[in-house]
C-alpha cells in the first residue's frame, strides 16, 4: 500500500470538512458543495477545468431534464387523474389503499424525482384519509417510503443512480442501462409495501381519523369547517360601550388573550373586512367572526361582554363554503417561506389570509405563532376567501388543494406531456441516445408544445440540488486522482480481511446506509463510489456491482426524517422521530437483505 502523501491528507481533510458541515448545517448543503468546488483548485488538487466539469456533466443535465418533465406531468393533471381509478380499485380496505397508492407513487417516482411524486400525492392522500376515515399516520409513511423506493426502479428515478454512470466513467467500466436496475427496484418496492401491509399495526402509529370528522355533525353546512383542532367559526357582537373607559383593543389582542383568530370584522359604518390585519381596532357595536374552540369563544364573550350568536348571521355569505374556507397547507421542499417567521411572511397584509395555527412534530401552536420560523413539512392552518387563497397557491411553495386548482391546470396538454415522456424513453431504450440528450429532448418538447412555459421550467428546477451535485463531483475526482480512494480502500480491506463478494457488498451497503443518514444521498454517492470501486478491484470483486450497491443503498434512508420525503410527510402525518426509527429500522434491514439477494440473483455475484 502506498504511503500517505500531502495531497491525500488534504483531500481526506476536505472530505471530513464536507461531512462535518453537512451534519452541523452551519451553511446550506449547496454552499458546502460550492466551497469544495472553489477550494479544491486553489489547493491544486484538481485543475480549474475539473473543478467546474460537474456543471456540464451528463448527470446534472439529466436531473434538470427529469425535473422539468415531472413538472410538465404535474401541470397537465395526469397525476391527479390516476387517483380516482386507484381508489376504485382499492375500495374501502386500508391495506388495499396502501398497496394501490404505494405502487402508483413508486411507478411515478421511477421517472421523476421522488420528492416531486410525494408532494403531488399529498393533497390526494389527505382527501382519502378524510373520505375513508383512515388515520393519516397509517397512510403517509408507507406511501412516502414507496416514493423513495420507487427511485430504485429505473436509472433516472433518483439522483444517485443518474450520477452513477458518470462516476464509473473514469474507471472505464461499462455503464448501466435505463432498466438494468428494474428487477431489483421492483422487488424492493414490493418488500417495502409488504412490510407495512403485514406489520403496519405494529410499526405504525395508529392515530385517529382526521380531527374534523368528530365535530362535522354539529357544524353548519353554510360555513366551512377548519381542519385544525376541531376549530369552528363563531360570530359575536361587541356592546355599544365596548370602547368606553378602556384602552383600545386590537385584533391581535384577542388572539393573544383567547387563542381565537379574527377572520372577519365590520368597520364602521358597515364595511366587512375578511382576514383583517392584527392592528385593526375592535370598536363598539360591531360584528366580528372568529375561528377557534367553543370554550375560548365563550370565555371571550364572558370576559369582554360580547354577545355570542347561535349561528353566523352577518357573515353567513362572506364566510360561506362557496366564498371562503379554511385549509391546511404543508410547507413544501424548496419553499420560499421556509426559514421565515409568519411575521416576516405577513400572510394577512400580502395575501389577505389569516394564519390559524402551526403544527410541527406533535405540537399544535395557536398562540404567538407570528414568531415561529417556518420549516419544510410544517402544517399551517389558513383561512381566507378562495380568491385570495388561489393567489397564495399560485405563489408556490405551499402544498394544498383548492376548488380553483383546475384553473391552473392544462389538461388539454396531457397528451403532449405523455408523448414527450414516451419519446424520451424510446430514444434511450431503442436508439441508445445518451441519457442527458434524450431527457432534455423530452423537456424541450414540453416547452415547445406549451405544456410548460420556459419560465415555469426554470422555476421547477431545484437549483440547490444541481449545485450540490456539480460541486461534489470535483471532490470525487480529487479523491480518485490523488490516490486517496485507493489508500482508504486498502486500509478498510486490511481491517475486514479476505471476505466473500457477498460479504463485501453487504459491508458497502451498510456503509452507504450510514452515510446517507447523516449527509445527502448525492454527497454519499460521490464520496463512496471511487472508494468502493477501488475496494472491489483490490478484493477481486466486480467493481460495477460495488458501485451499484452504493447507488441503491443511498436510497436506504428511512430511519430518520432527514430525507426530503420524510421531512415533508412528518408534519401532516404527525410523526415523531421515534416513529421513523421504529418503522425505518425494519424497512432498512429488509432493504439491505433484498438488495444483496437480488444483485446476487440477477448478476450472479
Amino acid at each position: 500500500m502506498e504511503p500517505l502523501t500531502l495531497d491525500m491528507i488534504l483531500v481526506m481533510s476536505m472530505i471530513g470538512l464536507a461531512i462535518f458541515l453537512f451534519i452541523v448545517e452551519w451553511v446550506r448543503v449547496d454552499v458546502v458543495a460550492i466551497l469544495m468546488m472553489v477550494t479544491l483548485p486553489l489547493l491544486h488538487l484538481v485543475t480549474p477545468k475539473e473543478a467546474f466539469v460537474g456543471l456540464s456533466s451528463n448527470a446534472v443535465v439529466s436531473i434538470i431534464a427529469v425535473i422539468i418533465i415531472g413538472a410538465g406531468l404535474d401541470r397537465t393533471g395526469m397525476i391527479n387523474k390516476l387517483v380516482a381509478p386507484v381508489l376504485r380499485l382499492a375500495g374501502n380496505s386500508s391495506s388495499r389503499i396502501i398497496i394501490a397508492i404505494s405502487v402508483t407513487v413508486a411507478i411515478i417516482s421511477s421517472f421523476m424525482q421522488n420528492i416531486g411524486a410525494a408532494a403531488l400525492f399529498l393533497p390526494a392522500i389527505q382527501r382519502i384519509s378524510k373520505m375513508q376515515k383512515i388515520p393519516l399516520s397509517r397512510l403517509l409513511m408507507p406511501i412516502g417510503f414507496s416514493a423513495i423506493l420507487g427511485g430504485t426502479i429505473t436509472l433516472v428515478g433518483c439522483s444517485p443512480l443518474i450520477l452513477l454512470n458518470d462516476l464509473l466513467a473514469p474507471f472505464n467500466l461499462e455503464p448501466f442501462g435505463l432498466f438494468d436496475v428494474t428487477p431489483i427496484g421492483l422487488v424492493l418496492v414490493a418488500s417495502g409495501v409488504t412490510c407495512f401491509v403485514l406489520l403496519g399495526r405494529f410499526i405504525l402509529p395508529q392515530g385517529e381519523p382526521m380531527d374534523n370528522e368528530s365535530s362535522s355533525s354539529s357544524a353548519s353546512p353554510e360555513y366551512p369547517q377548519s381542519d385544525t383542532d376541531q376549530s369552528e367559526f363563531y360570530e359575536l357582537r361587541t356592546p355599544d360601550d365596548f370602547t368606553d373607559y378602556r384602552d383600545p383593543v386590537f385584533v391581535e389582542d384577542l388572539k393573544r388573550r383567547y387563542l381565537l383568530n379574527v377572520v372577519a370584522i365590520t368597520e364602521p359604518p358597515d364595511y366587512k373586512v375578511v382576514s383583517p390585519m392584527p392592528d385593526v381596532e375592535v370598536r363598539s357595536g360591531i360584528d366580528l367572526a372568529v375561528c377557534g374552540l367553543k370554550k375560548d369563544a365563550l370565555r371571550m364573550a364572558s370576559v369582554e361582554g360580547m354577545h355570542l350568536k347561535d349561528e353566523l348571521e352577518i357573515y353567513k355569505d362572506s364566510l360561506s363554503a362557496q366564498t371562503a374556507g379554511s385549509v391546511e397547507v404543508v410547507v413544501g421542499p424548496r419553499s420560499a417561506f421556509a426559514g421565515k417567521s409568519l411575521k416576516e411572511i405577513n400572510f394577512q397584509d400580502r395575501y389577505h389570509v389569516t394564519p390559524l395555527s402551526v403544527y410541527r412534530q406533535e405540537e399544535t401552536y395557536r398562540a404567538h405563532i407570528d414568531d415561529i420560523v417556518i420549516q419544510v413539512g410544517d402544517v399551517i392552518g389558513l383561512h381566507g376567501t378562495w380568491k385570495r387563497l388561489t393567489v397564495l397557491h399560485k405563489e408556490g411553495g405551499l402544498l394544498f388543494s383548492l376548488p380553483s386548482d383546475a384553473e391552473e391546470m392544462r389538461p388539454e396538454k396531457a397528451l403532449w406531456a405523455g408523448l414527450w415522456l414516451v419519446t424520451a424513453l424510446t430514444m434511450i431504450m431503442v436508439f441508445k441516445v445518451q441519457l442527458s440528450v434524450a431527457l432534455m429532448t423530452g423537456a424541450l418538447g414540453m416547452i415547445l408544445t406549451r405544456v410548460l412555459s420556459i419560465d415555469e421550467a426554470y422555476q421547477s428546477v431545484d437549483w440547490r440540488t444541481i449545485f450540490l451535485l456539480a460541486g461534489l463531483i470535483p471532490l470525487g475526482i480529487a479523491t480518485e486522482k490523488t490516490g486517496a480512494a485507493a489508500w482508504i480502500a486498502h486500509t478498510i480491506l486490511s481491517v475486514i480481511g479476505d471476505v466473500s463478494p457477498i460479504i463485501l457488498l453487504t459491508v458497502i451497503g451498510i456503509l452507504s446506509t450510514l452515510f446517507t443518514l447523516v449527509i445527502s444521498n448525492v454527497g454519499a454517492t460521490v464520496l463512496l463510489v471511487p472508494l468502493v470501486v477501488n475496494m472491489a478491484i483490490a478484493a477481486h470483486t466486480d467493481p460495477r456491482m460495488a458501485a451499484l450497491v452504493v447507488g441503491l443503498a443511498t436510497s436506504n434512508s428511512f430511519m430518520l426524517p432527514t430525507h426530503q420525503v420524510n421531512a415533508l410527510y412528518m408534519g401532516p402525518g404527525k410523526y415523531r422521530t421515534v416513529d421513523f426509527i421504529k418503522a425505518g429500522a425494519l424497512v432498512s434491514v429488509v432493504f439491505l437483505v433484498v438488495m444483496i439477494a437480488m444483485i446476487s440473483l440477477v448478476y450472479g455475484v
